[in-house]
């Protein structure tokens, strides 16, 4: 469904991703995992055409430097790290924008879809209740979930989400992750997400991509890529004696 080939990122004359190769299939969630400044989120940047890049990101065979906006909108949902807004639209009002990818031309969508897309979305997300609320009035978790409804609305065929767990309580967290892996079983569908909680990453990705410096130290089943070994490399400590370590407090 989604192949990169040696992607590469240069800011000036530092090289952030070098030459980063990878393969996702449908029904896969891929884990992007590595320390601060591993590249990971400069990496899903490119692949969402947010920064320059070196290489090739095929979308189905395609090469998504062809694609106008809205079509690549149409085949993929981005959930940035952190939101800006400036105005005060309502809740509503940004999750529906998730259907501008439709608007128009022979792909637009009837007025009723749109609704059912954006209710089921809000529902989804449990952001029904707040609807008619301004976006300024909102924390950061709920604003977090507003922007993931937005995307959900947008019925992409790929998610790439650069910290879903940004801002989200536990309770969330839980709700939000599950929501994900159930959407992720369609046909047809895959997600990239950048994740910092390896627990997380474990504990609902399929596969994953350890890097380390730019580079892909490992890449495959999460399983595999998750190993002591591998993870040892990449951060320089012994994480699972760290994460037994503070697994021991709750027993």
């Amino acid at each position: 469904m989604l192949r990169v080939i040696d992607l590469s990122v240069k800011f000036g004359s530092a090289q952030i991703v070098k030459r980063v190769s990878f393969e996702l299939e449908e029904q896969q969630w891929l884990m992007l995992v590595g320390p601060n400044g591993a590249g990971k989120s400069t990496l899903i940047n490119a692949i969402s055409r947010g920064v320059p890049y070196t290489g090739s990101v095929l979308l189905h065979g395609r090469n998504i430097s062809g694609m106008k906006p809205q079509e690549l909108a149409r085949h993929m949902g981005v959930l940035a790290q952190s939101h800006n807004v400036a105005y005060s639209f309502s809740v509503e009002e940004v999750v529906k924008l998730g259907r501008y990818a439709y608007s128009g031309g022979v792909f637009s969508s009837p007025p009723a879809e749109d609704d059912r897309m954006v209710d089921e979305a809000l529902e989804m997300t449990g952001m029904t209740s707040l609807r008619g609320h301004s976006v300024l009035t909102l924390s950061g978790g709920e604003l977090q979930r507003t922007f993931l409804a937005q995307i959900f609305a947008q019925d992409p065929q790929l998610l790439i989400l650069d910290e879903p767990a940004n801002y989200l309580d536990l309770l969330y967290q839980k709700q939000v992750f599950d929501l994900i892996r159930e959407w992720v079983k369609k046909p047809g569908r895959a997600v990239v997400s950048v994740v910092h909680d390896l627990s997380l990453a474990k504990a609902y990705g399929t596969n994953a991509v350890l890097m380390h410096r730019g580079r892909i130290i490992s890449s495959g089943s999460v399983g595999e890529v998750l190993s002591k070994a591998n993870l040892r490399v990449a951060y320089d400590m012994d994480i699972y004696e760290w994460m037994n370590k503070m697994l021991s407090q709750w027993q």
